[in-house]
């Protein structure tokens, strides 16, 4: 058996964790924040697919378009507990599918709005893309936050 690492991000938001959970769930969010996320890293933003399953063992399929060619993340969704907890695998080849990272994103309330954490737990083999793991989430959660005032 591997071990795991992790990478881990906090972002503090004005929203209610209502929100905050919705946005990860509602495929037009997801297009709007992960566009601009994409924008922001010096990508095109030009979103392909965005497909959303949203239950335990449902699936989602995320894709945008990289120098012409198709950059893709797909997983499923392992827990849902509204708003509090979103866990789901994340794969972005098929050489990961038997053995795909963990994503949690947990949201604590705050007295006005709400602290979103999201560990990526991931094979050791990735130790050195934890900074860049890390550089990704917290510009998702930054467009989540601009996405949502």
């Amino acid at each position: 058996m591997s071990s795991k690492i992790e990478a881990r991000v906090s972002h503090r938001f004005e929203a209610i964790p209502e929100q905050v959970y919705d946005t990860w769930l509602d495929p037009r969010q997801v297009r709007l924040w992960m566009a601009a996320a994409l924008k922001s890293s010096g990508l095109s933003g030009d979103i392909a697919r965005i497909e959303v399953d949203p239950r335990v063992g449902g699936k989602f399929f995320f894709s945008d378009m990289r120098g012409g060619m198709e950059a893709k993340h797909w997983g499923t969704y392992l827990e849902l507990d509204r708003p509090r907890k979103i866990a789901f695998t994340w794969i972005v080849d098929e050489s990961e599918e038997a053995n795909p990272s963990r994503v949690t994103l947990t949201i604590e309330p705050e007295s006005t709005g709400c602290v979103a954490t999201i560990v990526h737990e991931m094979d050791a083999v990735w130790a050195d893309y934890v900074a860049r793991t890390e550089m990704g989430w917290a510009r998702m959660l930054k467009q989540v936050g601009e996405l949502l005032g």
